[in-house]
Protein backbone atom coordinates (compact mmCIF):
# COMPACT_ATOMS: atom_id res chain seq x y z
CA UNK A 1 0.00 0.00 0.00
CA UNK A 2 1.03 3.62 -0.49
CA UNK A 3 1.24 4.30 3.24
CA UNK A 4 3.77 1.53 3.80
CA UNK A 5 5.85 2.74 0.88
CA UNK A 6 5.91 6.34 2.11
CA UNK A 7 6.87 5.21 5.61
CA UNK A 8 9.89 3.40 4.20
CA UNK A 9 8.51 -0.07 4.84
CA UNK A 10 9.27 -1.22 1.32
CA UNK A 11 8.99 -4.90 2.27
CA UNK A 12 5.37 -4.29 3.25
CA UNK A 13 4.55 -2.25 0.17
CA UNK A 14 2.71 -4.12 -2.54
CA UNK A 15 3.43 -3.37 -6.16
CA UNK A 16 0.76 -1.14 -7.61
CA UNK A 17 0.01 -0.02 -11.13
CA UNK A 18 -0.68 3.61 -12.05
CA UNK A 19 -4.46 3.26 -11.86
CA UNK A 20 -4.26 1.88 -8.32
CA UNK A 21 -1.97 4.70 -7.25
CA UNK A 22 -4.34 7.30 -8.73
CA UNK A 23 -7.32 5.71 -7.00
CA UNK A 24 -5.73 5.27 -3.56
CA UNK A 25 -3.66 8.43 -3.20
CA UNK A 26 -5.14 11.39 -1.35
CA UNK A 27 -4.00 14.01 -3.87
CA UNK A 28 -6.37 16.81 -4.86
CA UNK A 29 -4.89 17.12 -8.36
CA UNK A 30 -3.36 14.55 -10.71
CA UNK A 31 -0.82 15.83 -13.26
CA UNK A 32 -0.91 13.42 -16.22
CA UNK A 33 2.41 13.76 -18.06
CA UNK A 34 2.91 10.44 -19.84
CA UNK A 35 3.93 10.17 -23.50
CA UNK A 36 1.44 11.12 -26.21
CA UNK A 37 -0.12 8.36 -28.31
CA UNK A 38 -2.37 10.14 -30.79
CA UNK A 39 -3.72 6.85 -32.16
CA UNK A 40 -5.15 5.41 -28.92
CA UNK A 41 -4.60 8.21 -26.36
CA UNK A 42 -3.54 5.53 -23.87
CA UNK A 43 -2.52 5.08 -21.15
CA UNK A 44 -3.24 8.76 -20.52
CA UNK A 45 -7.01 8.59 -21.07
CA UNK A 46 -7.39 5.77 -18.55
CA UNK A 47 -5.35 7.78 -16.04
CA UNK A 48 -7.52 10.87 -16.56
CA UNK A 49 -10.75 8.90 -16.25
CA UNK A 50 -9.66 7.16 -13.07
CA UNK A 51 -8.61 10.45 -11.50
CA UNK A 52 -11.91 12.17 -12.30
CA UNK A 53 -13.95 9.16 -11.20
CA UNK A 54 -12.18 9.13 -7.83
CA UNK A 55 -12.73 12.81 -7.13
CA UNK A 56 -9.48 14.36 -8.33
CA UNK A 57 -8.90 17.34 -10.60
CA UNK A 58 -6.67 16.71 -13.63
CA UNK A 59 -4.09 18.80 -15.45
CA UNK A 60 -2.29 17.41 -18.49
CA UNK A 61 -0.02 18.37 -21.36
CA UNK A 62 -0.82 15.10 -23.17
CA UNK A 63 -2.51 15.76 -26.51
CA UNK A 64 -4.01 12.27 -26.84
CA UNK A 65 -6.96 12.48 -24.41
CA UNK A 66 -7.74 16.07 -25.44
CA UNK A 67 -7.67 15.30 -29.18
CA UNK A 68 -9.67 12.07 -29.08
CA UNK A 69 -11.92 12.29 -26.03
CA UNK A 70 -12.16 15.91 -24.87
CA UNK A 71 -15.95 16.18 -24.73
CA UNK A 72 -16.30 12.84 -22.98
CA UNK A 73 -13.70 13.77 -20.37
CA UNK A 74 -15.16 17.24 -19.88
CA UNK A 75 -18.57 15.67 -19.20
CA UNK A 76 -17.01 13.18 -16.78
CA UNK A 77 -15.29 16.03 -14.94
CA UNK A 78 -18.57 17.95 -14.65
CA UNK A 79 -20.43 14.87 -13.40
CA UNK A 80 -17.86 14.49 -10.61
CA UNK A 81 -17.66 18.24 -9.88
CA UNK A 82 -14.01 18.31 -10.87
CA UNK A 83 -11.89 20.28 -13.35
CA UNK A 84 -10.04 19.00 -16.42
CA UNK A 85 -7.33 21.43 -17.57
CA UNK A 86 -5.26 21.11 -20.77
CA UNK A 87 -3.33 24.37 -21.23
CA UNK A 88 -0.09 22.57 -22.12
CA UNK A 89 -1.54 20.61 -25.04
CA UNK A 90 -1.32 23.55 -27.48
CA UNK A 91 1.65 25.96 -27.63
CA UNK A 92 3.04 24.54 -24.39
CA UNK A 93 3.42 27.36 -21.84
CA UNK A 94 2.15 30.13 -24.12
CA UNK A 95 -1.37 30.87 -22.83
CA UNK A 96 -4.15 29.81 -25.17
CA UNK A 97 -7.13 28.37 -23.29
CA UNK A 98 -6.75 30.55 -20.20
CA UNK A 99 -6.34 33.58 -22.46
CA UNK A 100 -9.49 32.81 -24.42
CA UNK A 101 -11.50 32.00 -21.30
CA UNK A 102 -10.58 35.25 -19.58
CA UNK A 103 -9.30 37.91 -21.99
CA UNK A 104 -11.68 36.98 -24.83
CA UNK A 105 -14.78 36.74 -22.63
CA UNK A 106 -17.84 38.01 -24.51
CA UNK A 107 -16.28 37.40 -27.93
CA UNK A 108 -17.28 34.73 -30.40
CA UNK A 109 -14.32 33.03 -32.04
CA UNK A 110 -15.20 32.71 -35.71
CA UNK A 111 -11.95 31.27 -37.05
CA UNK A 112 -8.53 30.18 -35.82
CA UNK A 113 -5.37 29.91 -37.91
CA UNK A 114 -1.99 29.01 -36.54
CA UNK A 115 1.54 27.72 -36.76
CA UNK A 116 1.39 24.92 -34.23
CA UNK A 117 4.52 22.89 -34.92
CA UNK A 118 7.95 24.37 -34.25
CA UNK A 119 9.84 21.65 -36.11
CA UNK A 120 8.19 22.29 -39.47
CA UNK A 121 8.39 26.06 -39.00
CA UNK A 122 12.12 25.76 -38.31
CA UNK A 123 12.64 23.62 -41.42
CA UNK A 124 10.67 25.98 -43.68
CA UNK A 125 12.54 28.98 -42.25
CA UNK A 126 15.92 27.40 -43.01
CA UNK A 127 14.85 26.41 -46.52
CA UNK A 128 13.86 30.00 -47.26
CA UNK A 129 16.50 31.99 -45.37
CA UNK A 130 19.53 29.83 -46.15
CA UNK A 131 18.37 27.99 -49.27
CA UNK A 132 18.75 24.62 -47.58
CA UNK A 133 17.27 21.46 -49.07
CA UNK A 134 14.53 19.78 -47.06
CA UNK A 135 16.72 16.88 -45.95
CA UNK A 136 19.53 19.18 -44.78
CA UNK A 137 17.11 21.39 -42.86
CA UNK A 138 15.54 18.31 -41.25
CA UNK A 139 18.94 16.95 -40.20
CA UNK A 140 19.79 20.32 -38.63
CA UNK A 141 16.47 20.30 -36.77
CA UNK A 142 17.27 16.82 -35.45
CA UNK A 143 20.80 17.87 -34.45
CA UNK A 144 19.42 20.84 -32.48
CA UNK A 145 16.75 18.72 -30.81
CA UNK A 146 13.76 20.24 -32.58
CA UNK A 147 12.93 17.06 -34.48
CA UNK A 148 12.74 13.44 -33.33
CA UNK A 149 14.73 10.63 -34.93
CA UNK A 150 11.43 9.69 -36.58
CA UNK A 151 10.01 13.09 -37.60
CA UNK A 152 6.81 11.74 -39.17
CA UNK A 153 4.41 13.22 -36.60
CA UNK A 154 5.85 16.68 -37.22
CA UNK A 155 6.62 16.81 -40.95
CA UNK A 156 3.48 14.97 -42.06
CA UNK A 157 1.25 17.28 -40.01
CA UNK A 158 -0.06 14.84 -37.40
CA UNK A 159 1.12 16.92 -34.43
CA UNK A 160 -0.46 20.12 -35.76
CA UNK A 161 -3.60 18.15 -36.63
CA UNK A 162 -4.05 16.95 -33.05
CA UNK A 163 -3.68 20.51 -31.79
CA UNK A 164 -6.17 22.05 -34.22
CA UNK A 165 -8.69 19.34 -33.32
CA UNK A 166 -8.26 20.26 -29.66
CA UNK A 167 -8.79 23.94 -30.45
CA UNK A 168 -11.85 23.09 -32.54
CA UNK A 169 -13.51 21.16 -29.74
CA UNK A 170 -12.53 23.37 -26.81
CA UNK A 171 -12.87 26.85 -28.31
CA UNK A 172 -15.39 26.38 -31.12
CA UNK A 173 -17.60 23.84 -29.35
CA UNK A 174 -16.96 21.12 -31.91
CA UNK A 175 -16.99 17.36 -31.57
CA UNK A 176 -14.53 16.24 -34.23
CA UNK A 177 -11.77 13.64 -34.36
CA UNK A 178 -8.41 13.90 -36.17
CA UNK A 179 -9.86 11.72 -38.93
CA UNK A 180 -12.48 14.42 -39.63
CA UNK A 181 -9.86 17.01 -40.63
CA UNK A 182 -7.81 17.27 -43.82
CA UNK A 183 -4.05 16.88 -43.40
CA UNK A 184 -1.01 17.58 -45.59
CA UNK A 185 2.58 17.88 -44.38
CA UNK A 186 5.62 19.68 -45.78
CA UNK A 187 7.55 16.76 -47.31
CA UNK A 188 6.36 17.53 -50.85
CA UNK A 189 7.32 21.21 -50.61
CA UNK A 190 10.53 21.81 -52.58
CA UNK A 191 13.21 24.42 -51.99
CA UNK A 192 12.58 25.82 -55.48
CA UNK A 193 8.91 26.37 -54.71
CA UNK A 194 9.76 28.11 -51.43
CA UNK A 195 12.35 30.39 -53.06
CA UNK A 196 9.99 31.20 -55.94
CA UNK A 197 7.34 32.27 -53.43
CA UNK A 198 9.96 34.43 -51.68
CA UNK A 199 10.66 36.31 -54.94
CA UNK A 200 6.93 36.95 -55.31
CA UNK A 201 6.66 38.39 -51.80
CA UNK A 202 5.11 35.31 -50.21
CA UNK A 203 6.21 32.78 -47.61
CA UNK A 204 5.17 29.15 -47.07
CA UNK A 205 3.95 28.11 -43.64
CA UNK A 206 2.33 24.94 -42.34
CA UNK A 207 -1.02 26.37 -41.27
CA UNK A 208 -3.52 24.67 -38.99
CA UNK A 209 -6.97 26.14 -39.47
CA UNK A 210 -10.46 25.71 -38.06
CA UNK A 211 -13.72 27.59 -38.53
CA UNK A 212 -17.46 27.24 -38.26
CA UNK A 213 -19.21 26.77 -41.59
CA UNK A 214 -22.95 26.13 -41.93
CA UNK A 215 -23.22 24.72 -38.44
CA UNK A 216 -20.22 22.42 -38.71
CA UNK A 217 -16.51 22.59 -37.94
CA UNK A 218 -14.09 22.65 -40.87
CA UNK A 219 -10.51 21.95 -39.79
CA UNK A 220 -7.34 21.31 -41.76
CA UNK A 221 -3.54 21.33 -41.77
CA UNK A 222 -1.64 22.19 -44.95
CA UNK A 223 1.25 24.27 -46.35
CA UNK A 224 -0.05 27.68 -47.39
CA UNK A 225 1.55 30.54 -49.31
CA UNK A 226 1.02 33.66 -47.21
CA UNK A 227 1.64 37.30 -48.16
CA UNK A 228 4.34 38.95 -46.06
CA UNK A 229 1.70 41.34 -44.71
CA UNK A 230 0.01 38.42 -42.93
CA UNK A 231 1.13 38.27 -39.25
CA UNK A 232 1.68 34.50 -39.35
CA UNK A 233 4.16 34.84 -42.22
CA UNK A 234 6.55 36.66 -39.89
CA UNK A 235 6.81 33.77 -37.42
CA UNK A 236 10.25 32.26 -37.99
CA UNK A 237 12.37 29.52 -36.47
CA UNK A 238 10.80 27.13 -33.97
CA UNK A 239 8.23 29.63 -32.72
CA UNK A 240 4.48 29.02 -32.72
CA UNK A 241 1.61 31.47 -33.19
CA UNK A 242 -2.18 31.61 -33.27
CA UNK A 243 -4.41 34.14 -35.00
CA UNK A 244 -7.99 34.46 -33.74
CA UNK A 245 -10.79 36.07 -35.76
CA UNK A 246 -13.20 37.48 -33.14
CA UNK A 247 -16.60 39.05 -33.71
CA UNK A 248 -15.89 42.05 -31.44
CA UNK A 249 -12.10 42.46 -31.37
CA UNK A 250 -11.35 41.43 -34.94
CA UNK A 251 -8.04 39.63 -35.49
CA UNK A 252 -5.77 38.98 -32.51
CA UNK A 253 -2.46 37.14 -32.94
CA UNK A 254 -0.36 35.63 -30.15
CA UNK A 255 3.18 34.29 -30.50
CA UNK A 256 5.42 32.24 -28.26
CA UNK A 257 7.39 29.03 -27.78
CA UNK A 258 5.44 25.89 -28.57
CA UNK A 259 7.65 23.40 -26.76
CA UNK A 260 10.29 23.02 -24.07
CA UNK A 261 10.61 21.44 -20.63
CA UNK A 262 10.34 24.72 -18.73
CA UNK A 263 7.46 25.93 -20.89
CA UNK A 264 5.53 22.68 -20.44
CA UNK A 265 6.16 22.74 -16.71
CA UNK A 266 4.86 26.30 -16.61
CA UNK A 267 1.65 25.25 -18.37
CA UNK A 268 1.05 22.65 -15.65
CA UNK A 269 1.67 25.26 -12.95
CA UNK A 270 -0.74 27.69 -14.62
CA UNK A 271 -3.50 25.07 -14.66
CA UNK A 272 -2.88 24.11 -11.02
CA UNK A 273 -3.13 27.77 -10.02
CA UNK A 274 -6.31 28.16 -12.10
CA UNK A 275 -7.87 25.21 -10.28
CA UNK A 276 -6.83 26.73 -6.94
CA UNK A 277 -8.49 30.04 -7.83
CA UNK A 278 -11.71 28.34 -8.93
CA UNK A 279 -11.87 26.24 -5.76
CA UNK A 280 -11.52 29.38 -3.62
CA UNK A 281 -14.42 31.16 -5.33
Amino acid sequence: NIGAYLEGKSNEAEKMDALQVIEQCDADIIAELTYTDIQTAEPATSHVKKALQTGKHVVTSNKGPAALFYNELKTLAEENDRLFKIEGTVMSGTPVFNLCENAFAGNEIKEINGILNGTTNFILSKMEEEGMDYEDALQLAQKLGYAEADPTADVEGYDALAKIVILSNVLLGGNIKPSDAAREGITALSKDKILEAKKEGYRYKLIASTRKENGRIVASVSPQKLPLSEPLSGIMGANNALSFDLDLLGKVTIQGPGAGKTETGYSILVDILAIHRQILK
